[in-house]
């Protein structure tokens, strides 16, 4: 077989080189992010919990045990606040400087009927509010994703009966509007609780008459609902998820 001329033999070295170099690692660790959450009083942290209900936990306050610890967890989530009010207490400014790499955003609980000035219509002011921190939050470089509001445990005839799947089925159109991931959280937790019961979830909530709120146990089974639809919702994610579910205690 004829040798190659020098130069061409340079040429193909310098070629090969450069594809080596260009290829990514074998096992090259996903760079450090920081995924921030914004909401209400189901997502919130509270290190100091009410008297009647010591073991109170929003799900956002546990989030992070899902993640690797290439994750860094800004629950931003607040009790009380609807996708309105979160914005006129300059929550949000503050939230958005601070920059995330990923946004979880969940309301709904507080812009239902009855919550006064928070109050939002899931037709019309409701899909506004969620365009407006999509939006902003692209344009921070933001990636936003649209997490439906839990349902409550409150049963009729062994069913959940809920008044949130107005505000769920509007973060689901503006997803499709707006291209933006949603997990419907929603739909998870009815399915959840209609199947474990009044009596099989009555563990979740952190008092008998408290049926909005989570103890640890009832978070971390939220926490786990929304982890573990993000490989199929937001797969880029899906390398800082653990293998294994943290244990409850």
């Amino acid at each position: 077989m004829p040798q190659l001329p020098l130069r061409t033999q340079l040429t193909l070295t310098i070629f090969f080189l450069t594809c080596l170099l260009t290829l990514p690692a074998q096992g090259e660790a996903a760079p450090p992010i920081r995924i921030q959450l914004i909401g209400d009083s189901t997502m919130a942290t509270y290190n100091n919990p009410p008297k009647d209900r010591p073991d109170m936990t929003g799900w956002g306050q546990i989030f992070g045990e899902y993640f690797n610890n290439d994750v860094t967890i800004l629950n931003r989530g607040a009790s009380g606040r609807s996708s309105s009010s979160f914005i006129r207490e300059g929550r949000w400014k503050k939230a958005l400087a601070e920059k995330p790499d990923y946004l979880f955003i969940q309301f709904g609980h507080n812009d239902c009927p009855g919550k006064g000035d928070r109050e939002t219509d899931p037709a019309t002011t409701f899909q506004q509010y969620l365009k407006q921190y999509i939006n902003e939050a692209r344009a921070a470089s933001i990636k936003p994703i649209l997490v439906t509001p839990m349902t409550r445990r409150r049963f009729k005839n062994g069913q959940i009966w809920t008044i949130l799947r107005p505000y769920a089925e509007a973060m689901i159109k503006v997803g499709k509007e707006e291209n933006v991931p949603v997990i419907d959280l929603h739909q998870k937790s009815v399915a959840l609780f209609n199947q474990l019961g009044d009596a099989g979830s009555n563990d979740f909530s952190p008092s008998k008459s408290d049926r909005t709120h989570f103890s640890r146990k009832g978070a971390l089974e939220i926490a786990r609902l929304v982890a573990e639809d993000i490989p199929s919702t937001v797969p880029e994610l899906k390398p800082y998820l653990k293998q294994r579910e943290p244990k409850q205690h």
